[in-house]
């Protein structure tokens, strides 16, 4: 039984839930304990006990701990990876990854929590002088996703706990054991109780306790559209703070000088690898009519080859999905394209293999247009579409006709046509001869339109969230 942390302690919850591997779903890899409503306000309330000395306390304190977390991690990825991977079914190479990721984030925000900056300017009345400075926020409530089950929750913990902040952390139901890792190592970093707390459970039980909790004082939330605007509407209504990383339909815009294999590279990479099951995946190629045709064809070669296995098994290039319901969706979906009138040029089968798990070919689509739904909706599994069009000028209005706008990518052999999508599209993330998918971690995250709301995640734009900015004025006696 892995139990969650509340106010420095190790506690059963009012029920638990086997986490299951979707490589072979006859692996239970543990019973993960589910917080009550009751425990989800005794977390909330050690938080906000825990509050005002740990806002006080020195940065070089943050920065150590901070910094050993992430040493720990980093020394520990290999088997943090395995069971990344076992529990999410991402491959293993991309599991370790992500862990080291992970690492990364906390030893990143551990310098950061040195540098937190300020400004002194000089008032308009002579005399008097000026501060800027930022404090932090309070207690934060932080909502994951099942996609990136340690990635995602590094880089919120880690500027919450940087920055002066408690947490309250609720991990994806999905995927609880790399979420019950992480507070475990947060556990030991010398943290006052109270400081971290980790709740596991349903979004609907411990998601809402913290949503309408008003010693909550910002929200920060991974997941879906429809969630999101729930979490926006509570949060707006009781005055907090919140932070919104949503969908994605990202394009990837291949214009006729493209070199050739650079494309291919992108484009599954982008729109297959970690089994598509990224916000940024690249679901919609954008294609020119003069490259077109070679392009679906070096496609369609390329994931004939990609291997489709368990996650953790040697060579494996795409796990399974997630869980019985992505599986059902993602072939819901491929139905709907087919019933649309687009061309399934390959995969979208349901697979066996030595053991029963959730298990896809990645599929493509040719002869689409961009108002079918499988182009309008996130079908978050390994299905990409091929859209042809004329030229730049159209390839940029495809491309910016959604309702979402995190990332999209362009590839190109011309400066200026780089140049221009770099300015044209409308996404908060552009990548030129690169997948749209696979960010670094000490730069700014999110989109534009519905993919996000509030301020930037990552990187030293993380403040514009955590802290709150505090002007002072003196007038020296």
């Amino acid at each position: 039984m892995y139990q969650n942390l509340i106010a420095g302690e190790w506690l059963d919850g009012a029920s638990a839930a086997a986490n299951h591997n979707p490589s072979d779903i006859s692996d239970v890899i543990g019973e993960y304990a589910q917080a009550s409503a009751e425990q989800t306000a005794a977390a909330i309330d050690a938080a906000s006990g825990a509050f005002d000395a740990w806002s006080k306390s020195g940065i070089q304190t943050r920065a150590d701990a901070l910094d050993g977390i992430g040493n720990e991690i980093l020394a520990r990825k290999d088997e943090l990876g395995d069971m990344l991977a076992r529990e999410e079914g991402k491959t293993l190479p991309e599991a370790v990854g992500e862990v080291a990721r992970a690492g990364q984030i906390f030893k990143f925000f551990g310098g950061e929590a040195l540098r937190i900056r300020g400004e002194s300017i000089a008032s308009v009345r002579p005399g008097v002088e000026v501060e800027v400075t930022r404090q932090p926020l309070g207690v934060i409530g932080i909502i994951t996703p099942w996609n990136f089950p340690i990635a995602i929750p590094a880089w919120k913990i880690a500027p919450a706990l940087a920055y002066g902040n408690c947490v309250v952390f609720k991990p994806a139901s999905l995927v609880p054991g790399s979420a019950w890792n992480l507070a475990d190592i947060i556990s030991r970093a010398g943290l006052p109780e109270g400081v971290f707390n980790l709740v596991m459970g349903s979004g609907g039980l411990v998601g809402d306790a913290i949503l309408n909790d008003s010693r909550i004082d910002g929200v920060s939330f991974t997941g879906s559209v429809t969630t999101g605007a729930r979490v926006s509407a509570i949060c707006a209504a009781r005055g907090a703070k919140f932070q919104l990383e949503m969908g994605g339909k990202n394009p990837l815009v291949i214009l006729d000088d493209a070199p050739l294999e650079t494309a291919v590279d992108c484009a599954i990479s982008g729109a297959f690898f970690s089994t598509g099951q990224r916000c940024t995946a690249s679901s919609r190629l954008i294609v020119a009519e003069a490259i077109h045709d070679r392009f679906v064809d070096a496609v369609v070669a390329g994931i004939k080859e990609l291997k489709v296995d368990d996650a953790r098994k040697a060579g494996t290039q795409i796990g399974p999905v997630v869980d019985q319901g992505q599986l059902d969706q993602d072939l819901d979906y491929i139905k709907t394209g087919q019933d649309e009138g687009a061309t399934l040029a390959w995969g979208g089968e349901r697979l066996s293999r030595d053991t029963e798990g959730y298990y896809i070919s990645p599929a493509l689509f040719t002869n689409t247009r961009n108002n079918m739904r499988i182009n309008r909706e996130e079908i978050f599994g390994p299905v990409a579409s091929v859209i042809k069009v004329k030229d730049y000028d159209e390839a940029v209005a495809v491309a910016n006709d959604t309702e979402f706008g995190l990332s999209a990518g362009i590839c190109t052999t011309s400066l200026k046509a780089a140049s221009a999508f770099k300015r044209d599209a409308k996404a908060g993330m552009v990548m030129v001869n690169l997948p749209t998918a696979g960010v670094d971690y000490h730069v700014p995250f999110g989109g534009t339109k519905g993919s996000s709301y509030g301020s930037r995640e990552q990187g030293s734009y993380a403040a514009e969230f955590y802290t709150i900015v505090k002007t002072a004025y003196t007038l020296p006696e």
